[in-house]
């Protein structure tokens, strides 16, 4: 890292370059059009990388005392435009970074003069990056693109955990709009900010599957190598492995002892039971009720046909999981699944990271054992470093502790490997929430919603963001599509608040009165209720929900730090009484 930048004219990051005699920026070699305030601040950033350059200073170098201008705005504008000029995005940013409220930081690597310059990906942290497009499915017969979606993220899993320190490689939801596209690679490579591409295809037929693929260096195009493998499907977990070897030989990657120790074992699965947990992941990853119901049914079908396989178990405790954190079922009778269940799939392969995830998911929603949870979650980042849903589930965990810098940094984390990825981007707009953009949150959500617009926790999250804006419209709209993706009642609670802020107390009492009904012969979360009661402004009531609430081990309980709906209770000895109890990490 470059710690006087001043001692060269010339400063290079990336594929850019930025010319101090001439005043101009440059990306391999052709001028950058920037305006006179956005290069001076990227001056400024680039005589401190890594360092937060604040407001208060960007203001004194640019805009004296004595002029007068809209400098909130101004400033805006500017880092606006240089952001456009490099390519760059305040979700995930790859050079500028914004400090909320203080200022903003570089934290792209910079090239010492006079050393070769590697491409931006490979600068990164050394890693190479690679991105797996989407495999096409030449089979016949089906007609269904779950299969092959799947086989590119098991192969994407595959490679992710070949060296996790030497080689990054992009999440299946953020190459996805790269199915059938006629992009060239290099501009594929441009974007997803990747050194190589794997392209190919699958074809099933007569109980076998074929795999063509060809390796591609992003930068020029090159065809790095070309092969089809072809196996019974029974041994199709084989050939992925062998594909991946032979990727990770021709980009010179080497595999740890453990990696190899993996190949050397002889993996076989019943071809029902791998394509049934296909299925399951396919409608899992949609983040709905409707989906975590149809993934249950396909784990189970894919266990029932081959109980050896452990994968099914990790995707079925993931299901009860989440039948537990939105209250599909009572939080003892899901969490007890789900813990029975990643149990068992650890007891047929410890090395899952996503089993150890979910019992670090039940240690913090169920358990409220903090120090487990946190534990769990870096036994399962170790063992999948690559995997973004993890580090979006850790990051939801470090910012209910309150642990809010940490919180971005998994977020980061998860953003560079699944940029266009549903939790990933639903949590950096969380974050923008409990640090009080709510702006900010708004418009992540929104572009989250119509990346993924079946997605539960955006659309809940949104209406959450609407709510504190006192956009109460808007938040009622974002709540009650959330209700029809959760087919459940856990979004009534805020939709209740919502009416109740917004004066619409019909509206709230018939919510009430509908489940008061429901609960006879269903689960209603005494969460919900406690919502509902403090909506009506029956602060009595709701603390002796609250109170039943914890009795239930009620997961909405674990965000009581950071949820601003609860900030009016705060100074309450009721309320304080109640997160004392929950015994948080100070």
């Amino acid at each position: 890292m470059v710690t006087n930048t001043r001692t060269t004219s010339i400063l290079r990051f990336g594929a850019f370059e930025l010319d101090l005699r001439t005043s101009e920026l440059r990306k391999k070699g052709l001028k950058i059009k920037l305006q006179e305030q956005p290069f001076l601040i990227l001056v400024m950033l680039l005589e401190h990388p890594g360092d937060m350059v604040s407001r208060e200073e960007i203001r004194k170098k640019l805009w004296p005392t004595d002029t007068f201008v809209d400098f909130d705005h101004g400033l805006n504008t500017a880092i606006n435009r240089l952001r456009t000029a490099l390519g760059d995005s305040a979700e995930s940013p790859r050079f500028i970074e914004t400090l909320p409220r203080r200022g903003y930081r570089f934290v792209g690597p910079l090239v010492e003069p006079g050393e070769t310059r590697l491409s931006t990906s490979q600068a990164e942290n050394g890693k190479i990056r690679l991105a797996v497009l989407p495999l096409n499915d030449y089979s016949d017969g089906y007609g269904e693109d779950y299969f092959s979606d799947g086989m590119t993220e098991e192969m994407i899993t595959q490679l992710g955990s070949m060296n996790p320190r030497k080689l990054g490689v992009i999440a299946r939801t953020s190459v996805a709009r790269y199915k059938n596209t006629e992009k060239p690679i290099d501009e594929i490579g441009r974007e997803l900010n990747v050194d190589y591409v794997l392209e190919g295809s699958v074809r099933r037929a007569g109980g076998r599957v074929r795999i063509s693929a060809q390796l591609i260096q992003a930068s020029d195009q090159t065809h790095v190598w070309a092969e089809s493998y072809e196996r019974d499907l029974r041994d199709v977990l084989m050939l992925q492995d062998e594909v991946a070897r032979t990727i990770v030989r021709e980009i010179r990657v080497t595999l740890s002892p453990e990696v190899e120790a993996r190949f050397n074992r002889q993996q076989h699965v019943n071809p029902e039971a791998y394509e049934a947990y296909l299925r399951g992941r396919h409608h899992w990853c949609k983040l709905s009720g409707a989906g975590w119901k149809l993934a249950r049914e396909c784990f189970e079908y894919a266990i029932a046909k081959d109980p050896r396989y452990a994968p099914p178990y990790a995707g079925l405790a993931d299901c009860f999981c989440k039948f537990g954190q939105f209250y599909f079922l009572q939080p003892r009778q899901a969490f007890a699944r789900a813990r029975e269940t990643a149990l068992k799939a650890l007891s047929l392969d410890d090395t899952l990271a996503e089993a150890h995830a979910t019992l670090a998911m039940i240690g913090w929603l169920y358990d409220w054992d903090w120090p487990a949870a946190d534990q769990g979650f870096r036994r399962s980042i170790t063992l999948g470093p690559n995997i973004a849903i993890i580090h979006a589930w850790y990051a939801l965990y470090l910012l209910a502790m309150g642990r809010v810098e940490e919180s971005l940094q998994e977020i980061r984390r998860g953003l560079s490997l699944e940029p266009l990825g549903n939790l990933t981007n639903t949590l950096m707009g969380f974050y923008y929430y409990v640090t009080g953009e709510y702006d900010q949150a708004v418009g992540q959500y929104r572009k989250t919603v119509e990346l993924h617009p079946d997605s539960l926790p955006a659309h809940f999250l949104l209406g959450a963001a609407y709510l504190a804006n006192s956009r109460f419209d808007d938040a009622i709209v974002a709540f009650e599509k959330a209700a029809q993706l959760a087919e459940n009642e856990y979004p009534a609670g805020f939709l209740g608040l919502a009416y109740g802020m917004s004066g619409r107390y019909d509206k709230l009492m018939r919510l009430v009165d509908e489940l008061r009904e429901k609960s006879r012969g269903a689960y209603i979360s005494a969460g919900t209720f406690a919502l509902l009661s403090s909506a009506l402004g029956d602060l009595d009531q709701m603390f002796q929900w609250f109170d039943k609430g914890y009795e239930e081990r009620c997961s909405d309980l674990v965000m009581l730090k950071c949820v601003h709906a609860y900030d009016p209770l705060r100074a309450d000895p009721r309320f304080q009484s109640l997160v004392a109890r929950m015994n948080f990490p100070s």
